[in-house]
């Protein structure tokens, strides 16, 4: 059975999806970032870790074969194909403060933590995801730059679930800056058992 779904710009979504279904999140339109978290099906304290990722698969990227681990160091998601390569462990969600710090405009501006608590039926203070296509260069001196993702319309990452999670997708509401290439647009998220 497949199920899609269509996450529209600057909003989130809940899925169920059960241990061995396969997801595929697509860039719509080109240039978008979905930010990816999960927790295990009943048991909301245990939830994805990009830290966790990055100390086991001893790399900041992700690439096919790789697996996104938990904050226990079990298997969430194992990456099974991957049109762009490209993806960022680092940036926590987007949040109102952030909004405020960087452009002064964080009242009432939709934000990915917000949205991925809401359809979550949580209250995480922060949230780290994975976050699909996001393009951040890392210089040799550390500095970071978010620039325009590289995915293209109809570009995907395709994950196999390694538990029952539940998982929160948000379409990014960046617009501000390069990390969406200055424009919102929709996700699309396919899961088939």
């Amino acid at each position: 059975m497949k199920r899609e779904y269509m996450i529209e710009p600057c909003t989130g979504m809940r899925i169920r999806v059960k241990k061995g279904s396969v997801i595929t999140v697509t860039d719509v339109c080109g240039g978008q970032v979905a930010d990816l978290f999960a927790e295990t099906d009943g048991d909301a304290s245990e939830f994805i870790s990009p830290g966790v990722t990055i100390d086991v698969n001893g790399s900041l990227g992700l690439k096919i074969g790789d697996t996104v681990y938990s904050n226990r160091y079990r298997p969430m998601l194992r990456v099974i194909a991957d049109d762009v390569g490209v993806h960022d462990l680092i940036h926590p969600c987007c949040r109102k403060e952030m909004y405020d710090l960087f452009y002064g405009n964080g009242e009432g501006h939709p934000n990915c933590l917000d949205n991925i608590n809401g359809c979550l039926g949580r209250k995480y203070d922060i949230i780290t995801p994975v976050n699909l296509f996001m393009n951040t260069a890392i210089s040799p001196d550390g500095t970071l730059t978010v620039a325009r993702p590289l995915s293209g319309a109809g570009d995907s990452i395709v994950f196999r679930a390694e538990e029952d999670i539940v998982i929160g997708v948000a379409a990014c509401s960046v617009s501000e800056s390069e990390c969406n290439g200055g424009e919102c647009t929709p996700i699309a998220v396919a899961v088939e058992e």
